[in-house]
């Protein structure tokens, strides 16, 4: 019964509906807020949620320190974080790929160069690569994406580099390569489509984990500097007055534990249903 109720169809649609929710919300943000999220009323400073005593319906979720809606905040704080985490993925997968599939199809000289250069940066801690680089340039958006998504090509690179050496020596890809095809256009038309149902499978789990390092870095006073709206920065703000306020960090970190939560159901529930033990049950 366990295993029929956290079966792969059932995580994946638990998972896309946590994420398609919080996506709604992070674009819909502008007509969700009831509260511009900086906008500051120190006579409504610390007001507790609605389910709470002395809540009200003027703030579902009470307000932070300045008197800042915090359901707009967080509401707004989605779209930063998502933001980062989607385009900081798409670098990674864009650069990681390319490497791979040019040292699984080529071999030789690029296939050590790409390979070995992969090993060393392996080693190097990606939260701690990020901490130092931003801390240098500081935490604009931009710099975010750009650590983050440098910071996490490998993966993508070993699992293209594995599936272009075995792709390689299919037959379409002999034929291709008899017919004249050039190595381009066999990486392109041929190596890629085969590639993609498990690199969506490794970029969808990556998300979540990017998401993480965002906040982690904001959490940190690494990220994007307050009054930013950002889960990071409303759980940093919460932090200081967990004893007084409690549900600022409680409602941002349920917020992060939901949107990654989502994500990492919907990435396992997509592997075991393209795991090809599964294929002919």
């Amino acid at each position: 019964m366990g295993r029929r109720l956290l079966g792969p169809r059932v995580k994946v649609a638990i998972g896309a509906t946590l994420v398609l929710a919080m996506v709604a919300c992070a674009v819909l943000a502008p007509l969700l807020a009831p509260f511009d999220p900086y906008e500051q009323d120190l006579m409504a400073r610390l007001r507790p949620p609605v389910w709470a005593d002395r809540g009200s319906w003027a703030h579902p979720l009470g307000t932070d320190n300045f008197g800042r809606d915090l359901l707009s905040r967080l509401v707004f704080g989605s779209r930063l974080s998502i933001l980062v985490g989607l385009v900081s993925m798409v670098l990674a997968l864009s650069i990681g790929t390319t490497l791979g599939i040019l040292a699984g199809y080529l071999g030789g000289r690029v296939e050590q160069v790409v390979m070995r250069f992969a090993d060393a940066w392996q080693a190097i801690p990606e939260i701690l690569l990020a901490i130092v680089v931003v801390a240098v340039f500081g935490g604009g958006v931009t710099v975010l994406i750009l650590v983050l998504g440098f910071a996490g090509w490998e993966v993508y690179t070993r699992v293209a580099f594995n599936l272009g050496r075995s792709l390689r020596e299919r037959p379409y890809v002999e034929a291709a390569i008899a017919a004249g095809a050039g190595s381009g256009y066999v990486m392109w038309r041929h190596l890629l489509p085969q590639m993609i149902p498990v690199l969506s499978v490794v970029a969808t789990l990556q998300v979540g984990q990017l998401i993480l390092q965002e906040t982690a870095l904001s959490f940190l006073g690494l990220g994007l500097p307050p009054p930013t709206a950002t889960w990071g920065n409303i759980l940093a703000e919460g932090r200081e007055r967990l004893w007084v306020a409690p549900w600022i960090a409680n409602l941002a970190g349920c917020a992060i534990i939901l949107l990654v939560l989502g994500i990492n159901l919907l990435g396992n529930g997509l592997r075991e249903l393209l795991d090809p033990k599964r294929v002919g049950r």
